[in-house]
């Protein structure tokens, strides 16, 4: 159960054992390169960001919870494979240092790795491109200078050379040989009959949430399946006036196509964890463990999302609302996985909202997410989902059923939203109080209803 992959540049075979050993650890421990560094191992700080090409391009990830099968085929650069055409610094490196943007070092070459795959993606985009890098000491303020300032320095030609002898080293497990070795289906037919055969199986997709089972709570995975290689799963496919998602496409690759058809879902994304986290998390991933604080089931709710379920041959779809039963509980049977969900097009009344501490890199303390449709100064239909306000994301029933057949007018709007009250009885804990939480809810009932009406409500912005 070998794999293979190119380590700054060179060949690398190894049997990872186990198969939820992380890179991070791997790199540190085995191969002696401590310039990537540990920080919050959960993925927030980005202390351990390295590059990761393969045939889709090149993405920032978080070596602490990317497992070494996830690297099956791919080609890692880690701060000290970073260099320039003559073997000198990397344009970035020698930006940081121009212009002064290291000072204690820990977070330095988490900064280096992203910087350096912005930079080879042409990427300017520097405070989204670093929202997922931490840094103590500097203010961020030299760092952008230097990210500004190497943006025309040209793209050292081992970043277009590494992509395609990278494909040599494609293929390295198939279906695992017994044990407890990781089993990584090439296809969706594959994954059906191995995940029937080992229900127990931990299915693991990006790892942004499976990663910290491994290094927070210290849980032994016995059987798992990686999903990364099943390519079926990450299609995207446009049908006319919906859109049919592959459970394995990643929220980066959703975000640009969101911002153009839900502008409002686009913002979502972009708030979305990190880049380090988009670029690996997947919407299967984020709706099937079942979490109340998941920024995408909230609007997909509101969009009157389905979700296609999978068990060997036998498929069935059922409403995304329908798939949260309570706490930790899904309607999903052992090996039946999330293969893919279909969302309308044309829904241009869909907004949600996204409150929490920090704006950017955060979890929700809530999401909502409104879908109305007037006719004549009346509310004909409406939808909505909600996260953070139970222990699943949920519809506001009560609040629907209080604006359906009214006007579409502020005093009703502030009326109806007395009945979230009866929809939901939120917790209190470290993210925000029961009280905020429902007012908070309340009132984003109403900048719906203003937004909808042409006023500027952007949080962002200041009116006179």
């Amino acid at each position: 159960m070998d794999i293979g992959f190119l380590l700054n540049g060179e060949p690398v075979r190894i049997r990872p054992e186990p198969p939820t050993r992380t890179l991070l650890d791997w790199l540190r421990d085995t191969r002696g390169l401590t310039g990537t560094k540990e920080g919050c191992n959960e993925g927030d700080c980005g202390a351990c960001t390295v590059m990761v090409q393969d045939r889709d391009g090149i993405r920032a990830l978080n070596a602490c919870i990317l497992f070494l099968p996830q690297l099956d085929g791919k080609a890692v650069r880690t701060v000290e494979g970073l260099r320039d055409d003559s073997g000198g610094m990397h344009p970035v490196q020698q930006a940081m240092v121009d212009h002064h943007g290291s000072q204690c070092g820990f977070c330095t070459p988490g900064f280096i790795a992203s910087m350096a795959v912005a930079h080879a993606n042409g990427q300017t985009d520097h405070a989204d491109r670093l929202a997922g890098n931490l840094c103590r000491c500097t203010g961020y303020a030299p760092i952008l200078r230097a990210a500004r300032a190497a943006e025309t320095a040209p793209v050292p030609q081992w970043t277009t050379q590494e992509a395609s002898s990278v494909e040599k080293y494609l293929g390295g497990i198939a279906k695992g040989d017994g044990g407890s070795a990781p089993l990584l289906p090439q296809s969706c037919d594959e994954l059906a009959e191995i995940y029937a055969q080992t229900p127990d199986a931990t299915l693991i997709a990006g790892a942004t949430d499976v990663g910290l089972w491994v290094t927070k709570q210290l849980r032994d995975l016995d059987r798992v399946i990686f999903l990364h290689k099943v390519r079926d799963l990450q299609q995207i496919e446009d049908q006319g006036d919906r859109l049919k998602i592959g459970a394995g496409v990643t929220i980066a690759r959703l975000w640009p196509l969101m911002a153009k058809i839900y502008p409002s879902l686009g913002e979502l994304f972009r708030r979305y964890g990190s880049v380090q986290v988009r670029e690996a998390a997947t919407l299967g991933g984020n709706i099937a463990n079942g979490s109340p604080i998941g920024d995408s089931p909230p609007p997909l709710i509101a969009l009157g999302a389905r979700l296609h379920l999978r068990r060997g041959n036998s498929r069935r779809e059922i409403a995304l609302e329908d798939f949260f039963i309570d706490y930790g509980k899904q309607d999903l049977a052992p090996g039946e996985f999330v293969e893919t969900v279909t969302l309308p097009k044309d829904q241009p009344q869909m907004r949600c909202y996204k409150i929490s501490k920090r704006f950017d890199q955060d979890i929700s303390a809530l999401c909502a997410a409104f879908n109305v449709t007037v006719e004549d100064g009346r509310v004909t239909a409406l939808r909505t989902g909600f996260g953070g306000m139970a222990g699943i994301p949920k519809r506001a029933s009560a609040f629907e059923a209080a604006l359906v057949g009214q006007s579409w007018s502020e005093d009703r709007v502030k009326a109806a939203a007395a009945a979230l009250e009866e929809d939901f009885a939120p917790l209190s804990d470290m993210r925000a109080s029961a009280r905020y939480r429902m007012e908070s809810a309340k009132n984003l009932a109403l900048r719906y209803f203003h937004e909808l009406n042409g006023a500027e409500t952007s949080v962002l912005k200041v009116q006179p």
